[in-house]
Protein backbone atom coordinates (compact mmCIF):
# COMPACT_ATOMS: atom_id res chain seq x y z
CA UNK A 1 0.00 0.00 0.00
CA UNK A 2 2.18 2.67 0.73
CA UNK A 3 6.30 2.65 -0.14
CA UNK A 4 9.31 3.55 1.41
CA UNK A 5 11.80 6.21 -0.58
CA UNK A 6 14.84 4.82 0.04
CA UNK A 7 16.63 8.25 -1.77
CA UNK A 8 19.37 9.26 -0.10
CA UNK A 9 19.88 12.14 -1.52
CA UNK A 10 18.12 15.46 0.13
CA UNK A 11 18.41 17.57 -3.04
CA UNK A 12 15.93 17.93 -5.39
CA UNK A 13 16.30 16.56 -8.86
CA UNK A 14 15.70 18.94 -12.38
CA UNK A 15 12.44 17.45 -12.53
CA UNK A 16 11.61 18.01 -9.22
CA UNK A 17 12.71 21.54 -9.21
CA UNK A 18 10.51 22.80 -12.20
CA UNK A 19 7.88 21.55 -10.02
CA UNK A 20 8.08 23.41 -6.68
CA UNK A 21 9.12 26.67 -7.90
CA UNK A 22 6.29 27.24 -10.07
CA UNK A 23 4.15 25.99 -7.26
CA UNK A 24 6.14 28.93 -4.83
CA UNK A 25 6.16 31.84 -6.95
CA UNK A 26 2.29 31.00 -7.43
CA UNK A 27 2.07 31.41 -3.55
CA UNK A 28 4.61 34.68 -3.80
CA UNK A 29 2.26 36.09 -6.56
CA UNK A 30 -1.01 35.29 -4.84
CA UNK A 31 0.07 37.10 -0.91
CA UNK A 32 0.89 40.09 -2.82
CA UNK A 33 -2.51 40.59 -4.86
CA UNK A 34 -5.45 42.56 -3.24
CA UNK A 35 -7.50 39.29 -4.10
CA UNK A 36 -5.88 36.92 -1.69
CA UNK A 37 -6.36 39.27 0.97
CA UNK A 38 -8.32 38.20 3.79
CA UNK A 39 -11.60 40.59 5.19
CA UNK A 40 -10.69 43.18 8.22
CA UNK A 41 -13.10 42.67 10.93
CA UNK A 42 -14.20 45.33 13.18
CA UNK A 43 -15.56 42.98 15.86
CA UNK A 44 -18.83 43.74 18.26
CA UNK A 45 -16.85 45.07 21.00
CA UNK A 46 -15.18 47.85 18.89
CA UNK A 47 -16.24 51.44 18.16
CA UNK A 48 -14.85 53.39 15.60
CA UNK A 49 -15.23 57.58 15.45
CA UNK A 50 -14.14 58.30 12.08
CA UNK A 51 -14.09 57.27 8.59
CA UNK A 52 -13.07 53.54 7.75
CA UNK A 53 -11.53 52.76 4.37
CA UNK A 54 -10.51 49.92 2.85
CA UNK A 55 -9.09 47.97 -0.77
CA UNK A 56 -10.20 45.08 0.31
CA UNK A 57 -13.38 42.81 2.02
CA UNK A 58 -14.42 44.68 4.96
CA UNK A 59 -16.74 43.04 7.61
CA UNK A 60 -18.76 44.89 10.27
CA UNK A 61 -19.98 43.49 13.38
CA UNK A 62 -19.33 46.85 15.77
CA UNK A 63 -20.32 50.26 15.55
CA UNK A 64 -18.45 52.84 13.24
CA UNK A 65 -19.48 56.68 13.42
CA UNK A 66 -18.37 57.76 10.26
CA UNK A 67 -18.25 56.64 6.33
CA UNK A 68 -17.32 53.58 5.30
CA UNK A 69 -15.49 53.03 2.02
CA UNK A 70 -13.94 49.20 0.69
CA UNK A 71 -14.78 46.74 -2.09
CA UNK A 72 -17.14 44.37 -0.58
CA UNK A 73 -18.76 45.77 2.69
CA UNK A 74 -20.69 43.15 4.90
CA UNK A 75 -22.32 44.55 7.76
CA UNK A 76 -23.20 41.81 10.78
CA UNK A 77 -26.49 41.09 12.66
CA UNK A 78 -24.58 43.80 15.40
CA UNK A 79 -22.90 46.02 13.15
CA UNK A 80 -24.26 49.76 13.67
CA UNK A 81 -23.35 52.60 10.32
CA UNK A 82 -23.86 56.53 10.59
CA UNK A 83 -22.38 57.98 7.69
CA UNK A 84 -22.07 56.97 4.05
CA UNK A 85 -21.59 53.38 3.22
CA UNK A 86 -19.32 52.68 -0.30
CA UNK A 87 -18.70 49.68 -2.17
CA UNK A 88 -19.16 47.38 -5.36
CA UNK A 89 -21.01 45.05 -2.56
CA UNK A 90 -23.28 45.75 0.60
CA UNK A 91 -24.70 43.10 2.68
CA UNK A 92 -26.78 44.38 5.39
CA UNK A 93 -27.72 42.28 8.44
CA UNK A 94 -27.33 45.10 10.86
CA UNK A 95 -28.26 48.76 10.96
CA UNK A 96 -27.28 51.84 8.75
CA UNK A 97 -28.18 55.36 9.51
CA UNK A 98 -27.12 56.93 6.09
CA UNK A 99 -26.63 56.33 2.49
CA UNK A 100 -25.53 53.41 0.84
CA UNK A 101 -23.92 53.72 -2.79
CA UNK A 102 -23.02 50.25 -4.52
CA UNK A 103 -23.71 47.77 -7.89
CA UNK A 104 -24.71 45.63 -5.75
CA UNK A 105 -27.02 46.01 -2.49
CA UNK A 106 -28.32 43.14 -0.45
CA UNK A 107 -31.22 44.17 2.99
CA UNK A 108 -31.13 40.87 4.62
CA UNK A 109 -34.06 39.69 6.93
CA UNK A 110 -33.46 41.88 10.27
CA UNK A 111 -31.52 44.79 8.63
CA UNK A 112 -32.64 48.25 9.50
CA UNK A 113 -31.50 50.93 6.67
CA UNK A 114 -32.51 54.85 7.12
CA UNK A 115 -31.43 56.51 4.20
CA UNK A 116 -30.72 56.66 0.54
CA UNK A 117 -29.30 53.42 -1.83
CA UNK A 118 -28.07 54.80 -4.85
CA UNK A 119 -27.98 51.03 -6.63
CA UNK A 120 -26.94 48.62 -10.24
CA UNK A 121 -28.65 45.76 -8.40
CA UNK A 122 -30.99 46.01 -4.97
CA UNK A 123 -32.05 42.84 -3.08
CA UNK A 124 -34.55 43.55 0.35
CA UNK A 125 -35.35 40.21 2.34
CA UNK A 126 -38.71 39.74 3.88
CA UNK A 127 -38.67 41.38 7.79
CA UNK A 128 -35.57 43.96 6.59
CA UNK A 129 -36.79 47.79 7.27
CA UNK A 130 -35.79 50.30 5.04
CA UNK A 131 -36.73 53.99 5.01
CA UNK A 132 -35.54 56.44 2.00
CA UNK A 133 -35.36 57.10 -1.56
CA UNK A 134 -34.02 54.90 -3.74
CA UNK A 135 -31.91 55.55 -7.57
CA UNK A 136 -31.33 52.92 -9.52
CA UNK A 137 -27.70 54.19 -11.41
CA UNK A 138 -25.16 52.46 -14.09
CA UNK A 139 -22.33 53.34 -11.90
CA UNK A 140 -23.62 53.62 -8.82
CA UNK A 141 -20.57 55.01 -7.57
CA UNK A 142 -20.05 57.86 -9.72
CA UNK A 143 -23.01 59.29 -9.59
CA UNK A 144 -24.30 62.27 -7.48
CA UNK A 145 -26.03 61.59 -4.24
CA UNK A 146 -30.10 61.29 -4.92
CA UNK A 147 -31.92 64.65 -3.72
CA UNK A 148 -34.23 65.15 -0.71
CA UNK A 149 -37.90 65.06 -2.00
CA UNK A 150 -38.50 68.68 -0.78
CA UNK A 151 -35.68 69.96 -3.21
CA UNK A 152 -36.59 68.36 -6.11
CA UNK A 153 -40.51 69.33 -5.83
CA UNK A 154 -39.21 72.80 -5.82
CA UNK A 155 -37.08 72.45 -8.54
CA UNK A 156 -39.59 70.79 -10.68
CA UNK A 157 -42.47 72.28 -9.59
CA UNK A 158 -41.82 76.38 -11.83
CA UNK A 159 -44.79 77.96 -12.92
CA UNK A 160 -46.03 77.68 -16.04
CA UNK A 161 -46.31 81.09 -18.26
CA UNK A 162 -49.91 80.09 -19.48
CA UNK A 163 -51.04 79.73 -15.61
CA UNK A 164 -50.28 83.75 -15.24
CA UNK A 165 -48.45 85.01 -11.89
CA UNK A 166 -51.20 83.63 -9.70
CA UNK A 167 -50.41 80.44 -9.88
CA UNK A 168 -48.48 79.00 -6.68
CA UNK A 169 -46.14 75.54 -6.69
CA UNK A 170 -44.17 74.27 -3.84
CA UNK A 171 -44.23 73.04 -0.19
CA UNK A 172 -45.36 76.28 2.40
CA UNK A 173 -43.81 75.22 5.89
CA UNK A 174 -45.66 74.60 8.76
CA UNK A 175 -45.53 75.51 12.25
CA UNK A 176 -44.98 72.85 14.85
Amino acid sequence: MFTKNNKSSDTPTPIEQTKVAPAQDAIRGASSKPAARAASIICADMKINGSVTSEGALQIDGTVDGDVSATDITIGASGHITGEVKAEVVRVKGRIKGSIRARKVELETGAHVKGDIVHSSLQIQSNAVFEGQVKHAEDPLKDTAPKAAASVSNESKQPLASQGPSASYGISPTAS
